[in-house]
């Protein structure tokens, strides 16, 4: 392994036993093959991509993978005109931001690949800030091979990497951090409510907001550092630290409102945790094949069917949920089943929501009376503040009930009454989940933005604990660099100052062509 002083990266080479044991501390020859071997060897990039605006160009296939209609491939850099000419073998580009019907050709052989829709986009009016062409050809895979190979042979142009597209785009001031999470989300959301979200944060919203916390904190600073240089002049107005320390305590709220949010917005991004437990025979099977909408559990008679937990990832009412299924709780049965009650208390204590169950014609058994002592009265007596579960009690079975409902329990919580069988009060269920979903996970269409990431967490709580070092009271100096710290951390989480293995942790989750 050698080091070239031209090359700061470590690269592993074949070097001939005749020459020196340090080579790269010779004068290089350009003339010199081994030497241009070398060179080329330093000079290229380990993950084999260009730094966006080194005048690579780029290009992928954007949309889907595997037959379809429409197929769009899109380009990205200096060289996107070029190409564009040398496909349709055009002189002059079309209008900007116009569909234009084009014959595209291989530049090899002139052999026509497809007639395809052409958008010519000139930088920086386009999405990553550059040049950039999209051909909307026929879906076929001969069509889309054709085309990505003829691109390929033009020079100056090679296949982007995963995310290059919208990383050019960060980089070109076109997105900011929090936005590029934000459409990698949309990319990847799965329900309603997800897609809410991330619309939000790629719209910018929970940048705007850090931004104008970014603000606070600047003019705060300029503030403590200005009395600390004229503050024994009258120039400055009466009053300037009290303001300044008026809108740093105001901020500290604000963050502290937004950190007690309780990780909902990382639920709505990943999923909740939603358990279903009660005794055995309840019905717990039965209602989670109904909502997941699949025969995920074994349905039986048979009192103990289930021994493990299952779960399955399902939308429920647009929210994303990971449900399981548990065994029976109850005690004095064999080893086998007795694991998995332990298994079942286990997931209990790391749910979001728990939909507790009980059979509506047994209620007066040992088990529900057991259960309805244990796990519904114990979760039922903390407060929000003490935990952050939720539960559903869900009768199950109403349809073998008498017309007057379940017997008199005046012990008896709030409750659905539910018939897996039948599917009558499923629609009551879904909306008492809605609401208690939206609870857990946070409302995306109302309210500030959530916190979908670790890494806004993170942040805000380490703007959070530099602000408790705020005492302009007891030393000016220390309470501006507590200042500079807290807004470094709000600059880092929209995207200012961040190192490349936290860019290249957020962008390899982007296929290619985006």
């Amino acid at each position: 392994m050698v080091h070239s002083p031209t090359c700061p990266h470590p690269r592993f080479l074949l070097v001939p036993a005749s020459e020196p044991q340090f080579p790269h501390l010779q004068t290089p020859d350009p003339g010199d093959p081994v030497w241009n071997v070398r060179w080329a060897l330093c000079t290229r990039r380990s993950s084999g991509a260009a730094a966006p605006g080194s005048g690579a160009t780029i290009f992928a296939l954007s949309s889907g993978q595997g037959r379809c209609g429409i197929a769009v491939i899109r380009t990205s850099g200096p060289s996107s005109g070029h190409a564009l000419r040398i496909l349709t073998a055009a002189r002059d580009l079309p209008p900007a931001r116009h569909a234009s019907l084009r014959l595209l050709s291989d530049p090899r052989s002139g052999e026509p690949l497809d007639r395809a829709l052409v958008l010519w986009f000139p930088g920086p009016r386009s999405f990553t800030g550059e040049d950039c062409v999209e051909f909307h050809v026929h879906g076929g895979p001969a069509v889309v091979s054709g085309v990505l190979q003829a691109l390929g042979s033009v020079p100056g142009l090679r296949p982007a990497e995963a995310g290059e597209f919208t990383r050019r785009a960060f980089a070109n001031g076109k997105l900011n951090l929090t936005e590029v999470e934000g459409l990698a989300d949309l990319i990847h959301a799965e329900t309603e409510a997800q897609r809410r979200q991330a619309l939000r944060q790629l719209d910018g919203e929970l940048g705007h907001l850090c931004r104008g916390w970014a603000e606070t904190l600047t003019k705060a600073l300029a503030h403590v550092e200005a009395y600390i240089d004229f503050g024994e002049d009258d120039n400055l107005e009466e009053g300037v630290l009290e303001q300044a320390d008026i809108e740093v305590r105001a901020l500290e709220v604000a963050l502290g409102a937004h950190l007690r949010d309780a990780r909902r917005g990382q639920r709505l991004r990943s999923g909740a945790h939603v358990v279903v437990t009660g005794p055995p025979n309840a019905g717990k099977s039965s209602l989670v094949n109904l909502l997941s909408r699949k025969p995920v559990s074994i349905v039986s008679p048979e009192p103990g069917t289930t021994r493990d937990v299952l779960e399955t990832p399902v939308d429920l009412a647009g929210f994303p949920v990971l449900l399981s299924d548990t065994a029976g709780l109850r005690e004095g049965v064999g080893p086998v089943e007795q694991e998995g009650v332990r298994r079942a208390r286990e997931r209990l204590e790391q749910a979001d929501l728990i939909l507790a169950m009980l059979d509506a014609s047994d209620l007066a058994s040992p088990s529900s009376c057991n259960f309805l002592a244990t796990v519904v009265a114990s979760v039922g007596a903390q407060s929000p503040s003490d935990s952050s579960q939720r539960l559903l009690l869900v009768l199950n079975k109403s349809d073998l009930l008498s017309p007057e409902g379940p017997g008199p329990r005046p012990d008896l919580p709030p409750h659905l009454l539910l018939s897996c069988l039948t599917g009558e009060g499923l629609d009551g269920l879904l909306e008492a989940l809605r609401k208690e979903l939206a609870a857990v996970c946070g409302d995306p269409s109302t309210g500030s933005p959530l916190l979908t990431r670790a890494r806004h967490q993170h942040h805000l709580q380490g703007c959070l604990d530099a602000l408790s070092h705020y005492k302009p009271s007891k030393d000016l100096a220390l309470a501006a660099e507590a200042l500079r710290v807290a807004r470094g951390h709000l600059t880092r989480l929209t995207g200012g100052g961040g190192t490349e293995e936290i860019l290249d942790i957020i962008f390899r989750d982007f296929c290619v062509g985006k």
